[in-house]
């Protein structure tokens, strides 16, 4: 077993978790920084080192980057369910990771950001990752930026099983294309990330071997279970006045109705192979029981 210790900053998230499952997989050791209100009762019954801290407390980060070969963090303030203002934990939570990593003089760090990240300033939460990669650059941290597409398994369910209620729940246009990823998917290249043969500063795009709209899924899963599922309308909820994370959505949602967050998969090819939307569609319907055709 590899006796080197990985990092990993958002362990007991839903991609976090499938994150430390694959690097055990691969025979690392791995170490999580863990909050203390999270729930990682899994984590220790895999063997994973448990470092309670947190992204705001820069002495926590110190203590757990101690004897750290590599870091891979998933951690993002958007996606995080406690009240209040989050964009503090993908802008000062992920400015104080850089910095403990810088200072622990780690091997290899690897970020999970976003498709299309640098082109965004008008989305917050894809802005700030182009920002965690320029201050990656900026203290000279050698870095391997994943930038992922929407995550089908995500943004699907919500509501429940989309193919059991015959429908994918979507708040955009049904025919505009745009790049999709499987959070399975993309725990498996973050972990291989760590030890490939990447040159440090490089920003790969992850998605699948074309972009695809929402009709195309319906249409590829229809295929598939051998009945019709449809798009189903999500309306926004966002509105003049509401909360900033409805307000990042919609204007994350304005960006795909442009046909621009489209990934060129041309290095993620190279690295870790790119699967095509049949399979991937395929895999997402089979993780939620269904039998598919063929």
């Amino acid at each position: 077993m590899d006796t080197s210790i990985v990092l990993v900053v958002g362990g007991t998230g839903h991609l976090g978790s499938q994150v430390v499952t694959a690097l055990l997989d691969r025979g690392k050791q791995v170490r999580a920084l863990v909050r203390p209100t999270s729930n990682a009762s899994r984590l220790a019954a895999a063997g994973v080192e448990l470092v309670g801290g947190d992204m705001m407390d820069m002495d926590s980060l110190v203590r757990a980057f101690e004897g750290v070969d590599a870091v891979v963090t998933t951690a993002a303030g958007y996606t995080h369910h406690s009240e209040g203002d989050t964009s503090d934990i993908d802008t000062v939570g992920n400015s104080n990771l850089v910095d403990a990593a810088a200072r622990a003089g780690v091997r290899r760090f690897v970020l999970t950001s976003i498709l299309t990240c640098d082109q965004t300033p008008q989305i917050p939460h894809f802005w700030h990752k182009k920002l965690v990669e320029d201050r990656l650059e900026e203290k000279e941290v050698p870095f391997v930026a994943l930038r992922p597409g929407a995550f089908l398994d995500q943004v699907t369910r919500f509501g429940g099983d989309p193919f059991a209620q015959g429908s994918l729940s979507w708040m955009g246009s049904p025919d505009v294309r745009l790049t999709f990823v499987l959070t399975a998917d993309l725990a498996a290249y973050l972990a291989a990330a760590v030890d490939a043969d990447i040159p440090a500063g490089e920003r790969i795009d992850i998605g699948w071997d074309r972009p695809v709209s929402m009709q195309d899924i319906a249409d590829i899963s229809s295929r598939l279970l051998g009945r019709k599922i449809q798009v189903a309308p999500r309306p926004s909820d966002a509105s003049p006045g509401a909360s900033r994370v409805p307000q990042d959505m919609a204007a994350m949602f304005d960006w795909f109705e442009t046909g621009r967050y489209v990934a060129d998969t041309s290095r993620q090819e190279e690295v870790f192979g790119v699967p095509t939307a049949e399979d991937a569609v395929r895999r997402f319907i089979m993780s939620l029981g269904h039998q598919v055709a063929g």
